[in-house]
């Protein structure tokens, strides 16, 4: 007996579900983890902004000023490299033989 494609359109719908993994409840998807993530880059360059701007009102202490700048520059730092390792991984991928 050969099967109908109706059976096999049938048995395929139904596999399907089993082939994509079932995200956690607490865990998050890689997007949104990515989007957060760059939320907070946001953040922290906003923070630090308030802070140099009350530091030269004079509401705000240069090492307040000073740790804000560090801050900033660590941030940006992380950024640059993850844009970097982004565009490498990128380049590798268009160097693949197809």
């Amino acid at each position: 007996m050969t099967p109908t494609n109706e059976i096999v359109s049938r048995l395929y719908a139904d596999a399907q579900p089993a082939t994509r993994p079932a995200p956690d409840a607490g865990e998050k998807t890689q997007g949104a983890e990515f989007a957060s993530l760059a939320g907070d880059f946001v953040d922290s360059l906003r923070a630090a902004e308030q802070t140099v701007e009350a530091g030269l009102l004079g509401r705000a202490d240069p090492q307040a000023v000073v740790q804000a700048l560090a801050a900033t520059e660590m941030a940006i730092q992380t950024a640059v490299t993850v844009r970097d390792r982004v565009v490498e991984a990128y380049q590798e991928i268009l160097r693949m033989p197809v």
